[in-house]
């Protein structure tokens, strides 16, 4: 993922300067990334949304300078995503499962793009507002089946949609564990999962620490090998190279072959 946001709970601020999110872009991708996610607004909790303008001024430029290269916008904004699709995205990651802005599903549906649905109760200001569920990995499980039914019914192609249960989006930490748990339910629905527990503050608490804010590095490729086995395939991560190591002995592992 490349946060070109100053707020962003783990890396905000780090690459708001054109150049240096290209070049981090290009790390990324030298250690193994197969798309670069590039997003201009933050979705930590207690986050405030951000003006059309000041999205696009954040993203344009980065996305210019990576047109070539295997890119998808994190936005739940039309107008961005056009422009992105048009500099070149291949996928665009909607955070609202298309609830946000009425025009998206058209422009991803005329685009040809790929798609990611992702689950949030309430929104990145008040998700974390005592987050409540009967059985959180039915509600999601259910959310995510309306909500491709709802793309594949604007015109987007089901065999271009991944879901992701969004975790950390509205759900207490013992949640998160249990959507992980829970992954081979959503993964029964027959569209990739996947998955953003790098860097989350549950793995901080699962580590020993009631205020963390975010978790190691260590803690995220456990987590990213345990939704692994049980049915993720996409993962978006900060640290590549250490994700790619380890979640390729592990798909070696599952599939008894080296590459």
């Amino acid at each position: 993922m490349l946060n070109v946001t100053p707020d962003s709970f783990s890396d905000g601020g780090l690459h708001v300067d054109p150049e240096a999110a290209v070049a981090h872009a290009r790390d990324m991708l030298e250690d193994g990334a197969a798309l670069v996610d590039v997003g201009g607004e933050s979705t930590r909790p207690g986050a405030d949304g951000i003006a059309l303008d000041e999205e696009l001024r954040r993203v344009i430029p980065v996305l210019e300078r990576l047109r070539g290269a295997p890119v998808s916008i994190d936005t739940t904004k039309a107008e961005v995503a056009r422009r992105a699709l048009a500099l070149g995205a291949e996928l665009v990651n909607d955070v609202t499962a298309l609830r946000g802005d009425p025009e998206l599903a058209q422009v991803v549906a005329e685009s040809g793009a790929y798609l990611c649905l992702m689950h949030m109760q309430g929104e990145p200001r008040t998700m974390q507002d005592a987050p409540a569920y009967d059985d959180v990995v039915d509600t999601v499980t259910a959310f995510l089946e309306e909500r491709l039914a709802f793309a594949v019914a604007a015109g987007v192609d089901e065999e271009r949609v991944c879901l992701d249960p969004g975790i950390g989006f509205g759900k207490t930490p013992d949640q998160n564990l249990e959507l992980v748990r829970g992954l081979p339910r959503i993964a029964s629905l027959g569209r990739p999962v996947l998955v953003g527990l790098s860097r989350k503050s549950t793995l901080g608490k699962v580590l020993g620490d009631p205020d963390a804010r975010v978790g190691t590095d260590d803690a995220s490729v456990g987590a990213a090998i345990a939704a692994f086995d049980r049915g993720a395939s996409i993962f978006r991560v900060h640290d590549v190279r250490r994700h790619v190591e380890a979640l390729t002995v592990a798909a070696a592992i599952e599939h008894g072959a080296i590459r």
